[in-house]
């Protein structure tokens, strides 16, 4: 290779040096006639040079002659004669001289310009030779870089290779791997259908077995009120339970006291309708029974049995049932006395974030991500009505005790009122933000509603509008399940902020009427006691607190 390179650049230089000579044969051949002409000029000079000396001595002689002739004049007649022919020809030989003269300084002048013409011509054709060498610089430079560019795609070219040859490698795994992924996604559907169905199996024998153990107890209690109704009873006063009467709501200036109510966040908290327990449900997947004392909460019992994050928590109007919603995608339903799970309600394709009993302990009703809402009969174990809500839905109410009205509040800002006698929603109202959580006032005729634009909304379901709007300066919305709470009277509102502090709002005034610092993260849940005289609130930080004025 570096052979012929050579062979090549010698023959180059050769075909360069030719076009050389040739070039300055044709420049030269352009003024050959011009410097023959100036030689011819030049011998013309030397020759008139020649005779003008020879002249110049004839006329000294002449002169000689002429001076002698004149001294002779006197003479005879005929030396009269022949001064006068000597004159005449004195006299032409002048003219002949001064013409000799005139056309030598022209040719002189001849001289002068074609020698400025030659030295004229000399300098362009320097200029030509110099910028003739700057241009095979030039080129010997430009075929140096055409040869490293060349080096340059040979190399470019064996990396695109070597590039090419990985990529199609790389192809063939990745077209390998999606095989695999298809195989392992087909062999992972085939693993949950196989698997909700063993868990549909497993629910339903574990129905079977509580509706067995209930039926036991049913029947062992019926015989005990047989046998205690031959017998006369004497019932005290004091015996009879009842949900405790507020008739004023005091608003808490302090903490009462503060626990760890679960191994990680703590998503819901609720007070059961007597005031003497408080269920909370966390990130650990559990649902924890508390009896709330003067000083400290004491664990009643652990609700186990959801494979994931408790999202919703609500007792049933006879503390004999709580239910959850988790986001493994279904709804349990325990048993308060025994801590049994007695239901698990399966059917959502996404996280149930709210469960509520539905006027009789025997329905409940489920919000989910899957943008829809389902009705459950506990007494069949199935979803009697599904509900297409066309938002994922955060939180639900239920406006009567038969029931059949239900009000939802959804990601896409909007809270929709159904009638589970119709087939679609009865009303809609729309916010500024997704709505986080409802509440209903103790006298149903007002609906609160958290909205993630950090404001609470206060609507009258007579008129469905919203009529009052409640905000604070420094109070943000947490997370998408913040839970906003009335007071069993009905004239304050409380929730929990992003920065851990409790806001508490007068209903009337819109006025805030106390803010609690006590949590160190964001405040999830609170719960008003039926009595009016406490509150609880949780956070993501495992931690619960009871607040107080007393």
């Amino acid at each position: 290779m570096k052979t012929s390179n050579k062979v090549t650049m010698s023959s180059y230089r050769k075909h360069i040096l030719a076009q050389l000579q040739e070039r300055n044969k044709e420049e030269s051949a352009t003024f050959q006639d011009l410097i023959s002409f100036c030689n011819h000029l030049f011998e013309g000079v030397d020759i008139l040079r020649a005779q003008n000396v020879q002249l110049t001595v004839q006329k000294e002689r002449l002169q000689q002659e002429n001076l002698d002739l004149q001294a002779r004049q006197s003479g005879t007649g005929k030396s009269n004669e022949k001064t006068t022919t000597f004159e005449k020809k004195v006299y032409q030989l002048q003219e002949e001289l001064t013409e000799l003269h005139r056309r030598k300084g022209e040719h002189t002048q001849q001289l002068i310009d074609l020698r400025n013409m030659l030295e004229e011509k000399e300098r362009e054709l320097s200029s030509k030779i110099s910028r003739l060498q700057d241009t095979e610089a030039a080129l010997s430079a430009l075929r140096l870089a055409c040869k490293n560019l060349e080096q340059t795609i040979i190399e470019q070219e064996s990396a695109n290779q070597i590039l090419k040859d990985e990529y199609e490698a790389l192809q063939l795994a990745f077209s390998s791997l999606e095989q695999k992924h298809q195989k392992l996604e087909k062999d992972h559907n085939d693993l949950i259908t196989r698997w909700m169905a063993h868990k549909a199996k497993d629910a339903d024998r574990l129905n079977a077995e509580n509706e067995r153990v209930i039926r036991v107890k049913q029947a062992q209690l019926q015989r005990e009120l047989e046998e205690a109704a031959k017998e006369p009873v004497v019932v005290k006063g004091d015996y009879l339970k009842s949900a405790p009467v507020c008739i004023a709501a005091s608003v808490p200036n302090k903490m009462l006291f503060k626990f760890d109510a679960h191994d990680g966040e703590v998503n819901a908290v609720k007070w059961s309708p007597s005031g003497k327990t408080v269920v909370t449900g966390g990130g650990d997947r559990k649902l924890k029974l508390w009896d709330i004392g003067q000083k400290e909460a004491v664990l009643k019992g652990t609700l186990t049995g959801s494979n994931a994050a408790v999202m919703s928590v609500d007792f049933e109007t006879e503390e004999t049932l709580v239910v959850g919603a988790s986001n493994d995608f279904a709804s349990r339903v325990w048993t308060v006395d025994d801590l049994r799970l007695r239901h698990t309600l399966t059917g959502h394709s996404g996280k149930v974030l709210a469960a509520k009993f539905l006027g009789e302990f025997s329905k409940v009703v489920s919000g989910s991500h899957d943008r829809t809402l389902k009705i459950w009969d506990l007494r069949s174990r199935s979803c009697i009505r599904t509900i297409f809500a066309g938002s994922s839905c955060n939180d639900l109410v239920t406006s009567d005790g038969s029931g059949t009205n239900i009000i939802s509040g959804h990601f896409d800002k909007r809270i929709r009122f159904w009638d589970t006698r119709s087939e679609s929603s009865a009303n809609e109202i729309l916010l500024q933000g997704k709505i986080t959580s409802l509440d209903l006032s103790p006298d149903g005729f007002y609906l609160l509603s958290c909205v993630r634009d950090d404001t609470l909304k206060l609507l009258d379901l007579r008129m469905n509008q919203v009529i009052r709007t409640f905000c604070a300066e420094g109070f943000k919305v947490g997370c998408d399940w913040t839970r906003a709470k009335f007071s069993p009277d009905g004239q304050y509102i409380t929730v929990g902020s992003q920065d851990g502090v409790l806001f508490l709002w007068n209903c009337n005034s819109a006025r805030v009427e106390k803010t609690l610092k006590e949590h160190n993260t964001i405040i999830t849940a609170c719960s008003w006691n039926p009595s009016g005289q406490y509150i609880i609130s949780v956070d993501k930080n495992k931690k619960a607190v009871v607040w107080t004025d007393m």
